[in-house]
């Protein structure tokens, strides 16, 4: 459904990113954009398949390739030596690289109207620091981001929904809790599931709490987005 895009970053970098068409919406104007923040695994076959879904619920969406500074077409399956090789690469990413390569995506989905970003894994990291630190967005989704609660200092600048596992090895629960004490005016919930919890590719797969994210990141959309 989608195709590959090219973008450049604030300091002249150029990446290439997944945009995937609206469809579905009343004479084909776009509710508006989403930013679709990949795992560590690359933009692959399951980050453009999310992609694809926002843009059949009438987003225009798009997904940077966060990697491409360290690595161009970064596509990685959920096997021990793919979770190794994108932890490896994630960590030649720093912050700083990801909240640009993210804004240089909010900036071309905003010929759409509104942009909301979303993030899963690393990219609800990302997706938190965007919230903190970019312009050009209305609201953001980030799911299980590791590395959040290092960061929980830096405040959301525009309304957020944090979706996080119980079960979650990496992320504790009681952090996820004083989060969402410390920033009540926000929505952060927490499923009786595990890492990863969205990607039907993963054996953490939850189809309950994956549907019942997306249900509320949908209303969440509609509400702030379009």
């Amino acid at each position: 459904m989608g195709k590959m895009i090219d973008l450049t970053a604030s300091d002249g970098h150029k990446l290439s990113a997944y945009r995937a068409e609206p469809v579905g919406t009343s004479a084909g104007k776009p509710r508006g954009g989403i930013v679709v923040i990949q795992e560590i695994f690359g933009v692959n076959n399951h980050i453009k398949a999310v992609t694809d879904g926002f843009a059949a619920d009438g987003y225009l969406a798009i997904a940077p390739s966060m990697f491409d500074r360290v690595e161009k077409n970064v596509d990685l399956g959920y096997s021990p030596d793919d979770i190794a090789k994108g932890r490896e690469i994630r960590g030649k990413v720093t912050n700083d690289m990801a909240v640009k390569d993210a804004e240089a995506a909010i900036k071309a989905a905003a010929s759409a109207g509104k942009v909301g970003i979303v993030g899963y894994c690393w990219g609800g990291l990302v997706t938190w620091l965007s919230a903190g630190k970019t312009a050009g967005l209305v609201c953001a989704v980030p799911y299980y981001g590791g590395g959040i609660l290092d960061n929980a200092e830096l405040a959301p600048k525009v309304p957020l929904m944090g979706h996080f596992g119980e079960k979650d090895a990496h992320i504790a629960a009681d952090g996820v809790r004083n989060l969402a004490k410390k920033y009540s005016q926000h929505q952060i919930f927490i499923y009786g599931a595990d890492h990863g919890f969205n990607c039907d590719q993963r054996g953490s797969y939850n189809a309950l709490a994956a549907k019942q994210a997306r249900e509320r990141t949908l209303g969440f959309f509609r509400q702030h987005v379009g």
